[in-house]
């Protein structure tokens, strides 16, 4: 993937944003960070939970990794040239869920049935 399919895939997400975040580029929603992408821009950052972390990682151990800060992960490591378009969506998205507000998650399920899932 490049980092083009990953903005388009980001801010296809309601009312996401990209916004700088120190030296990195960072998706937001309503000013929390879901996925980073650092300056080399050979690999993304994705703040996804441990159940959605672990069932990734044993799925596709061949682009994802964990992501530590410090003893703690907090999500997963892409390498996007190895990364399928689909996979990385999907994720894009559970972190979006993640970290939108309840009420926006909601508004825009009763819209879009397939969104909720």
């Amino acid at each position: 993937m490049t980092t083009a399919q990953v903005r388009r895939c980001a801010l296809s997400l309601p009312e996401a944003t990209e916004e700088p975040h120190f030296k990195y580029t960072s998706f937001r929603v309503r000013g929390k960070i879901f996925a980073t992408i650092p300056p080399d821009a050979d690999h993304m950052h994705i703040f996804v939970g441990e159940q959605v972390r672990e069932e990734a990682l044993a799925a596709e151990p061949d682009f994802l990794e964990e992501l530590r800060w410090g003893k703690k992960v907090v999500g997963l490591r892409v390498l996007l040239t190895a990364a399928k378009p689909g996979v990385v969506h999907e994720l894009l998205r559970e972190a979006w869920l993640g970290k939108a507000p309840k009420r926006l998650v909601a508004a825009f399920a009763a819209r879009d049935d397939d969104f909720s899932k």
